[in-house]
């Protein structure tokens, strides 16, 4: 979801709600304590030199229980943020602690926005050497050095 769409959205709720995609909820008193830009500037492993550009919000959960996180807050705190880190209209990506820092995709389910698992890929499949079908993000794979993977 995109910067954008976000915005379009905060307007028409009563409530912003962050839901996993087990269905647990965040916990309605979140603080979103980050509004950011991120730019990725890497190498795969065919060596193509790649940027991305995403908005990270990062979302924690302190003591104050009676805390809630209004849309035209979260709005604001966009806009701030647009205006005082010049915000491009790209890709959402969420932090939420779990048992460690996870990184999420941001959807939006009607009602509640959904916190979607991000997942790795390999992003030179042709120079890598791995079979198509082999291309599991959470299966490790060995490369040889001939194939100019890894």
């Amino acid at each position: 979801m995109k910067l954008s769409e976000v915005k379009n959205i905060l307007p028409e709720l009563e409530n912003v709600s962050f839901r996993l995609e087990n269905g647990t909820f965040v916990p309605e008193h979140f603080h979103v304590t980050e509004v950011g830009k991120i730019v990725k500037h890497f190498i795969d492993c065919g060596g193509v030199v790649r940027t991305e550009q995403k908005v990270s919000f990062q979302l924690w959960n302190a003591n104050d229980f009676e805390h809630r996180l209004k849309p035209q807050k979260l709005l604001n705190i966009i806009r701030l943020s647009e205006n005082k880190l010049g915000l491009e209209d790209a890709e959402i990506e969420v932090e939420y602690q779990g048992e460690t820092i996870g990184k999420f995709h941001l959807d939006f389910d009607g009602e509640n926005f959904v916190l979607l698992a991000t997942k790795t890929a390999c992003l030179a499949q042709d120079s890598c050497g791995i079979p198509q079908e082999k291309q599991i993000a959470t299966q490790k794979s060995s490369c040889s050095s001939e194939s100019g993977c890894c």
